[in-house]
């Protein structure tokens, strides 16, 4: 038995915990498990009867005949023994009643004070102790060897009238019939398990074996158990404690498992539409003889790992059917994470954007972390490129600028952004959550209330979302080469014509990309059927939400491509938006993500992704991201011009993510250079953008829409 308490003791199977991660434990909850498995002892006891005595009788004689058979049947020559010491015999008679239940209550007290990190594992393992031994107790009774007549057993606690057990008024109604397997060893080997794996010092190994042993001689010589009792006590522990040991280690494994949210995109991209997103830095040097070193970027890097997980870790498909892990590595190869090139023939941001334009047709392998670093040298005097990569399934648009944070100089915190527009209500707040039960809360109602409140907006939702339908018509099947173009727009022209035209600055980006497109690709309104519908992904982060992951939900307006003037294509948008951007479908889209995906099997989830998203459902993104509003600095040089990159849809041949960034609103546009030419697109966004101006006259109101973003900008 000393063997087997070493076998099972596996120590690091419990690790200490920083406060930070430490489980929530909830004393009143576990008092109440322990009445009800309690109150299930005290159902199995009342199965009495001469029929059940006689069963317990036989499986007594069928134990003392294997017994016999194996020659261990000491237990008369013990209890012989032990009868006729009495002082001795009342030692043991207490050690019976109390060691076994004041040593695992002590342990219990210690682990939920001052170890909470392995009191969960070792409390529930316990509970399934005492439930599989009183199942035993109810399937399989056993008279202990004191109770059989004409065997010739002294019972030493009931004629020693030993307070607190068989010889006392206190337990006179506990089952009797319950000597396989005998749960004072098991209580006892349970203390032993558990002790070896918080404390494994060869002083408490020592006094944990001693325990062991002696309970198992007096259970055995007060003629209350058999020995059998004791190997099946053994038996017992071995499996509860492996149960809850595979039972943790699955919950670690789904912990580890990849959300629907963020696999959504590693099936994206198997249909040959890489999914990378992440930033396009021009750096200016102090010295324009100099400039940002390779080295410092990973020296910098390197510091920031332990704030950045997904750096350290791959993503493992362990079958189709399995949902995908994000499993840690040993270490990361820098010479593929971070390098440096030159521009190529090409210099100043076509050059840069050339580089970018190259990466993001190339997936990432997944044999390691979804991320990179460029280096880019030679895109002008005193300037440097720098471009941050991850994967859509590490994080999205807003995730990746916070991880990107990490890596700046000074450090500042950039919250979660609320949503530019026009306010919609209280259900607003809930939309822009990072979790359905937050964002009940976030409505000030009590829990019925909340629940039934959010299923209803969820319900409405998948309503609206299911009215969507599909565009008018596919544009034709897209090509695998990526096309990248940025155009640097002051914020502060963005903002003059959406208060001039009492609309937000999303309505202004949209207005512009999709005149752009259709300015470069004039026969874009045919290949649409005369409307392009526009997916636009709203953030529904939290202030508190970590960096990693997709938090968003999407929605879907459509625009007809008329030949108007741009201003009545603005109000149009504007008019969409309004009706389409309400936090009902927010809602819903956010929970199908993040919650309705998981009762599907992977291949249905992959096939989900791959239906969904692309082609059938939209022909463009357009989204617009907060960023800092001051002046930042990477490898100690100041950050010059900053730009979103952000991968296309399958199908979906063009994609203008917008960052403000210092006053400065960068927009990067990806496109499938079949359909479109991306840098031709970001010149017709400046052209439309002055065509926008020169319709607002002189304005110098302030619309509702633009008070609200400005409160935004300045709480992030």
């Amino acid at each position: 038995m000393v063997g087997a308490n070493t076998a099972l003791a596996q120590p690091n199977h419990v690790q200490p915990t920083s406060a930070a991660t430490q489980p929530k434990l909830v004393l009143w909850r576990d008092v109440l498990v322990a009445l009800v498995v309690f109150g299930f002892y005290a159902v199995v006891q009342t199965l009495g009867g001469a029929v059940r005595r006689a069963q317990a009788d036989q499986h007594a004689a069928d134990l003392i005949g294997i017994e016999r058979t194996l020659h261990i049947d000491i237990e008369r020559s013990l209890n012989d023994w032990l009868a006729g010491r009495g002082w001795l015999a009342t030692a043991a008679n207490y050690e019976y009643a109390f060691t076994y239940i004041a040593s695992a209550l002590i342990l219990l007290v210690y682990l939920y004070t001052r170890r909470p990190d392995a009191y969960p594992r070792a409390r529930d393992s316990l509970l399934l102790l005492n439930v599989l031994g009183i199942a035993c107790f109810a399937l399989y009774p056993v008279t202990p060897p004191r109770m059989l007549e004409n065997l010739g057993y002294v019972d030493t606690v009931s004629n020693g009238h030993t307070w607190g057990s068989w010889g006392s008024p206190m337990v006179a109604h506990a089952n009797q019939l319950a000597a396989m397997p005998s749960l004072h060893v098991a209580w006892a080997l349970w203390v032993s398990v558990v002790l070896a794996r918080i404390a494994g010092g060869l002083l408490f190994q020592f006094i944990s074996a001693i325990h062991v042993l002696l309970t198992c001689y007096v259970i055995i010589a007060t003629g209350n158990h058999f020995v059998l009792d004791a190997v099946g006590a053994v038996v017992f522990v071995a499996v509860s404690v492996w149960i809850v040991d595979r039972w943790y280690d699955w919950r670690a494994s789904s912990a580890s498992a990849i959300s629907p949210a963020d696999a959504f995109f590693l099936y994206v991209e198997d249909t040959g539409a890489p999914q990378h997103v992440g930033g396009m830095v021009v750096l200016r040097h102090h010295d324009p003889n100099s400039g940002p070193t390779l080295a410092a970027v990973r020296e910098l890097v390197r510091n920031e790992l332990s704030a950045l997980p997904r750096f350290r870790q791959r993503v493992e498909f362990r079958s189709r059917w399995r949902r995908p892990r994000w499993v840690g590595i040993d270490e990361i190869d820098w010479d593929w994470h971070v390098i440096e090139r030159d521009v190529g023939p090409q210099a100043g941001n076509p050059g840069l954007s050339a580089v970018v334009a190259e990466l993001a047709a190339q997936p990432m392998p997944r044999d390691r972390p979804l991320w990179r670093i460029v280096l880019v040298h030679g895109i002008a005097p005193g300037q440097s490129g720098f471009l941050f990569l991850v994967h859509h399934a590490v994080a999205d648009g807003i995730g990746t600028v916070l991880q990107s944070m990490r890596l700046l100089r000074p450090r500042i915190t950039l919250g979660a952004p609320s949503e530019p527009g026009p306010p919609h209500g209280r259900l607003a707040m809930a939309a822009r959550a990072l979790k359905l039960d937050t964002a009940a809360r976030a409505l000030k109602l009590d829990t019925a209330t909340r629940a039934l409140k959010i299923a209803a907006a969820v319900a409405v939702g998948i309503g609206q979302l299911a009215t969507d339908g599909s565009p008018a018509r596919r544009l034709p099947a897209s090509s695998r080469l990526r096309d990248f173009a940025v155009s640097p727009l002051e914020l502060a022209r963005l903002r003059a014509v959406a208060r001039a035209h009492q609309v937000g600055v999303t309505d202004v980006l949209i207005c512009l990309a999709v005149t752009a497109a259709v300015s470069v690709q004039p026969r874009l309104p045919e290949l649409v059927g005369g409307t392009i519908r526009i997916a636009i992904p709203r953030m529904v982060r939290a202030a508190t939400s970590e960096a990693e992951g997709n938090f968003t939900a999407a929605v879907m307006i459509d625009v007809e491509l008329r030949d108007e003037r741009i201003e009545d294509r603005l109000r149009r948008i504007h008019s969409s938006a309004r009706q389409l951007q309400s936090p009902t479908r927010a809602l819903a889209a956010r929970f199908v993500m993040a919650q309705g995906q998981r009762i599907l099997p992977e291949p249905a989830k992959r096939w989900f992704a791959q239906t969904v998203y692309g082609a059938s459902t939209f022909h463009a993104i357009v989204s617009n991201m907060p960023g800092p509003n001051q002046q930042l600095t990477l490898v100690e040089e100041p950050m010059d011009q900053v730009y979103p990159i952000l991968p296309l849809a399958p199908g979906a041949p063009l994609v203008a993510g917008a960052l403000s960034w210092n006053g400065v609103l960068g927009v990067g546009v990806a496109a499938d250079p079949v359909l479109l030419d991306a840098a031709k697109v970001a010149s017709e966004i400046e052209c439309a953008l002055t065509e926008l101006e020169a319709t607002t006259g002189d304005w110098s109101g302030s619309s509702p829409f633009e008070r609200e973003e400005q409160a935004g900008a300045e709480s992030r």
